[in-house]
């Protein structure tokens, strides 16, 4: 079932929105339907957000925690 929703925007936010739906051939409630369902997906998933994400795995796991520390007391004391 579809209900009508009311929005208030800035005039620009509305025309860039327009624009971006014209683009890809899409009603702009289409283009906000999709973001609403990428929001709630996403938060369904996970509770960590892309960004925090895409940093899981960067340090090495190899090297344990009184290595960093070694470094940071060579680098700071």
């Amino acid at each position: 079932m579809q209900t009508k929703l009311t929005l208030r925007l800035e005039n620009t936010l509305i025309e860039q929105a327009k624009n971006y739906a014209k683009q890809h051939d899409k009603s702009l409630s289409q283009v906000v339907a999709d973001y609403f369902q990428i929001l709630t997906q996403q938060s369904k998933k996970s509770g960590i957000s892309p960004i925090t994400k895409s940093l899981i795995g960067i340090l090495d796991s190899n090297r344990d925690e009184s290595d960093y520390k070694k470094h940071l007391e060579e680098k700071y004391l």
